[in-house]
């Protein structure tokens, strides 16, 4: 218990740090103020609600030893879980589509992505979320739960609480496998053949130091896009043969926790727009930090 809680403690602050610089330093500098860090500024926010509605009930549980969840609170971490997991697959698409027109249609850029219309998919996206998180929760949450009361995860999930119904809740199981099928083959579409358009465009680009410098504006955004697909595929649709306690909880982490902690650090690391204006941030705190500090004494 005291492992888990201490774990999950690191993991929690690593993501809150990364992710509120992130925002912080998007807000703060005006040079950021473009469609691509509009965005992040909103993947950021996804990033730390979806890893604030799981972990801090699983560590206060932890922290006092117990196992206890209500059942408002469950349907409500469940509710906004799934809200925040569709709002970042809503969020990578509409990314997707940025790069795209920013390395395939660069003269049509301000057109086809001024600020009314970033806010307008940036709204799409989040509302999409909403109704698909809603969805969801009405329809499983309708079942009568007679199976016990036990969840064997550390919070409030789909299969796991489909698993307490004392319904047929395989019909269930399937039509939201289908739903979710449905609408993650259609982003998923779109994401590979915008990148498929993006490679080809690069290609193209005569000077070595322009496909360097579109590789690493577009291979940050894949690798977190090939993060969140791969973990959230495999937890959700892997047959049930391969389903065990110590393998659920294991892939669970590995797209519900991981992720909002790794990308702030996945996105930094080959943007130096990006390190310079935090560096910047941080500088400015210190230096007005040393200069109170010099005062006061």
């Amino acid at each position: 218990q005291h492992f888990h809680f201490w774990l999950f403690l690191g993991i929690y602050l690593a993501a809150l740090l990364g992710n509120g610089l992130i925002i912080t330093t998007i807000v703060y500098d005006h040079h950021l103020h473009t469609p691509m860090y509009f965005f992040l500024l909103n993947l950021s926010i996804r990033d730390l609600g979806s890893i604030s509605t799981t972990l801090p009930k699983s560590m206060a549980n932890s922290f006092w030893d117990t196992r206890g969840i209500s059942h408002a609170g469950c349907v409500a971490q469940f509710f906004l879980f799934l809200f925040f997991i569709a709002a970042e697959y809503f969020l990578l698409t509409i990314m997707s589509y940025d790069r795209y027109v920013a390395i395939c249609k660069p003269l049509h850029y301000g057109t086809l992505l001024g600020s009314r219309a970033c806010v307008h998919m940036a709204a799409a996206a989040w509302g999409a979320a909403f109704l698909n998180a809603l969805l969801h929760t009405a329809n499983t949450f309708s079942l009568p739960l007679c199976q016990g009361n036990a969840v064997e995860q550390f919070f409030c999930e789909i299969p796991h609480i489909l698993k307490l119904s004392c319904s047929h809740s395989y019909l269930r199981e399937a039509g939201i496998s289908v739903s979710v099928v449905c609408l993650g083959f259609g982003s998923f579409v779109f994401i590979v053949v915008s990148y498929v358009q993006i490679f080809r465009a690069v290609l193209r680009i005569p000077s070595e130091q322009g496909r360097h410098k579109a590789f690493s504006m577009c291979l940050p955004h894949l690798a977190v896009v090939s993060l969140f697909v791969s973990t959230g595929a495999f937890a959700y649709l892997k047959p049930h043969s391969l389903s065990s306690p110590s393998l659920d909880l294991v892939v669970s982490v590995l797209y519900s926790v991981v992720p909002p902690a790794l990308n702030p650090v996945i996105y930094s690391l080959r943007n130096q727009q990006l390190k310079d204006a935090v560096w910047k941030l941080i500088s400015g705190w210190v230096s007005e930090a040393i200069h109170r500090s010099s005062c006061t004494a």
